[in-house]
């Protein structure tokens, strides 16, 4: 898949998720310019240690090892939709981290100056500390701000709480559609810009499972707000939700 034929639509440009006071911050072929600097900087983030957390991870690997991945990513029964949002935003963010991680050296800014997926979608970097209006940005920065957004989300104790009986804000389920929203621009990068190296390095089925179930998760907990979410990769989001 080395080029999505997307018709021209607009260049999406990123807006910040809110200003609540836990905000952490309120078709080319793959280029071969080396990026040593950012090689080794995406390594998976461990879950919270809450009890419950860790069953309900363990409860998803279990499940993953059977091949049902429309069985994967529906609510196990009885358990707090919440902790399961936040189980499976944490293990994107590690499978985001690990695919993006293994093809870094290839992305970078000579090689991808803008972050795109098809030409017609661009996203630019908006946050409430660094970058208060959209901000166009190299690819591998906007991806290494994104991912430093959310780790500090993961890791603030406001928002992902890691005690027992400890509630969510209100504004969690958001926040989490934020995120998702954010990542997926990683997965539509990779597929537009980065596909052939994937192929070459042979980590097509590890995308394809991880984007795959990436999509039902969204589907599942309709955290998407239509077709148009998909943008350049709707054709391909079409396909995985018929197939499963």
């Amino acid at each position: 898949m080395a080029h999505l034929d997307i018709p021209s639509i607009f260049i999406y440009e990123e807006f910040p998720f809110g200003t609540s006071p836990w905000d952490p911050f309120t078709d080319n072929e793959f280029g071969t310019v080396s990026n040593q600097k950012t090689r080794n900087q995406f390594r998976p983030r461990p879950g919270k240690g809450g009890s419950t957390s860790f069953q309900l991870r363990q409860y998803a690997e279990v499940t993953l090892g059977g091949g049902s991945l429309r069985k994967v990513v529906k609510l196990p029964e009885g358990e707090d939709e919440n902790e399961w949002l936040a189980v499976n935003m944490v293990d994107f963010y590690n499978q985001i981290n690990l695919l993006y991680g293994a093809i870094t050296e290839f992305c970078s800014p000579q090689s991808c100056p803008e972050m795109k997926a098809t030409d017609e979608f661009e996203y630019l970097w908006q946050d409430n500390e660094n970058y208060r209006r959209p901000t166009k940005m190299p690819a591998p920065a906007y991806i290494e701000q994104l991912m430093a957004w959310v780790q500090a989300t993961i890791d603030n104790e406001s928002v992902l709480p890691s005690k027992i009986g400890v509630p969510f804000p209100k504004s969690f389920p958001a926040l989490v559609r934020q995120i998702f929203k954010r990542m997926y621009r990683v997965y539509a990068h990779i597929y537009c810009h980065h596909y052939p190296v994937i192929r070459e390095l042979g980590l097509e089925p590890h995308l394809n499972t991880s984007f795959k179930q990436y999509v039902l998760f969204i589907d599942e907990h309709s955290l998407a707000s239509g077709r148009d979410y998909w943008g350049p990769l709707g054709d391909l989001v079409d396909s995985m939700l018929k197939s499963d």
